[in-house]
Parts: C-alpha cells; sequence; structure tokens
C-alpha cells in the first residue's frame, strides 16, 4: 500500500512570505504541467484526498480533468500548519526574539500567538494518517509540512521534542513522493 504524497504548485506569492494556512491560489501553467506529468504516474483506483485551500484543490481539479476516474474529496486536516499572526508576513519582519521562543519550545509554542504548535500540528496530521483506508494507495494533495509531518508518521515518529527533529526535506512545488504503509 502506499500514500502519494503532492505538493501544491508555485503559490502566487512573494518569496519570503509566510503564508501557512492563507488561501492563496498557485500559477495555472504549473498546476496544469503538475497534473499532466502525475496523470501518467498514478495508478487507477486511488483514493484522492486533497487539502482545500484552492491552490491544492486547483491541482485535484486539474488531475481530475485529465483523469476522471481521480475524483477527489477534501479533508481540512490536510491543510498546512497554521502560523497565525505570521501569515502574510514576511519572516525578516517576524521577531527574532519570537522565532527564538519557537525554536526553544518548538513541540509546544504556538506559532503567531495564536496559531497552531508544532505537537497539534502533527496530532492534526497523525490523526488524517491513522484515517488511511485499510486498502488500496491513496493520494494526499497537500502542503510541505504535511509532507515532513508524514515522514515523522511513517516511521512510528508521533512526537517532536526539538526543532532539530523536524525534516527539512520536503519535495519542492508541483512534486511528489510516495510512502510505502504496511498493509492491515
Amino acid at each position: 500500500m502506499k500514500l502519494w504524497l503532492v505538493r501544491h504548485a508555485q503559490p502566487l506569492i512573494a518569496a519570503g512570505i509566510c503564508y501557512g494556512q492563507l488561501d492563496v491560489a498557485a500559477d495555472a501553467g504549473a498546476t496544469a504541467a503538475c497534473a499532466l506529468q502525475l496523470a501518467a504516474q498514478l495508478p487507477h483506483g486511488l483514493h484522492v484526498v486533497s487539502s482545500p485551500l484552492q491552490r491544492c484543490e486547483q491541482l485535484a481539479q486539474a488531475l481530475q480533468g485529465l483523469r476522471p476516474d481521480l475524483t477527489y474529496k477534501t479533508d481540512a486536516r490536510l491543510r498546512e500548519m497554521d502560523f497565525g499572526r505570521w501569515e502574510g508576513l514576511a519572516w525578516q519582519a517576524i521577531a527574532q526574539s519570537e522565532l527564538q521562543a519557537w525554536t526553544d519550545d518548538f513541540a509546544h509554542y504556538a506559532v503567531g500567538r495564536h496559531g497552531e504548535s508544532v505537537s497539534a500540528f502533527m496530532a492534526r496530521i497523525a490523526w488524517a494518517f491513522d484515517a488511511l483506508p485499510a486498502t488500496g494507495d491513496t493520494l494526499w494533495i497537500t502542503h510541505a509540512g504535511v509532507m515532513r509531518a508524514v515522514q515523522l508518521l511513517s516511521r512510528g515518529q508521533r512526537h517532536i521534542a526539538s526543532a532539530a527533529q523536524w525534516p527539512l526535506e520536503a519535495p519542492k512545488y508541483g512534486q511528489w513522493q510516495t510512502v510505502d504503509l504496511p498493509i492491515g
């Protein structure tokens, strides 16, 4: 059994902006190119689930246009991490003291004062991960943070104690990876 993880295409927002759950669109051309490449790779009979943020739904709709057998549903649990009042700010504009507070208490610090902690984010993604169908492959159209959380979950790591444990690598915009899951 495989979990396909696809990252949305390049969002239409300036580089260096913290955008987390901001509902920004993705580049239409890059979305179409990703859908075309992905449509040729995906097996039939996939369960397809998308983040409800428009940059992901654009890709889900483009993919369904090419592969009508791949109908999708949205799941709010697949949204990117909520960065609270940091969303829409340039990362450089966020006070160094706030970034340091997050790093110092990476698991529990509510980013942007009212956003999610990494522990809450991991719990949300684990809830969706644990609900994966027992049979058949699944495709999630989602975000880099979700993909990083799945890296940890697929290795059995449910909690994170420090920023050093958080994976740095994630597929680039419009790219994907697969995770082999045990059957049953």
